[in-house]
């Protein structure tokens, strides 16, 4: 994982997206029952209200079981990217130490002929 020190401003900033993000889903909840609920003209006001506040509660618990999801999969991803780039940093790391040791093969043979 990455090991750099983490400011206190990215972490605020961070905070404060995160609450961002959670009141536009609380607000696209209740958008999309509000919306459900008009179709459904013969409620009462109590009635469409009830189903209104339903609505709502089962969109954002789905929003939200979607965002921990996608946050598994990211991580699964940022493994795989991580375990991938260490082995090719190992691969190049082995094809230069390789090639440094032919070329002084190289070099010991040439002068060694002379």
């Amino acid at each position: 994982m990455d090991e750099r020190p983490v400011s206190t401003a990215h972490t605020l900033i961070s905070e404060i997206e995160g609450h961002l993000l959670a009141e536009s889903a609380r607000a696209e909840s209740r958008a999309a029952a509000e919306t459900f609920a008009q179709r459904l003209d013969w409620l009462s006001p109590a009635e469409r209200a009830e189903v209104e506040r339903l609505y709502a509660e089962d969109h954002l618990t789905l929003t939200r079981q979607a965002w921990r999801h996608i946050a598994g999969r990211c991580l699964d991803v940022r493994g795989e990217y991580e375990d991938r780039y260490r082995m090719l940093r190992q691969r190049v790391l082995a094809g230069g130490l390789l090639a440094a040791s032919g070329m002084v093969a190289c070099v010991i043979v040439v002068l060694t002929a002379r």
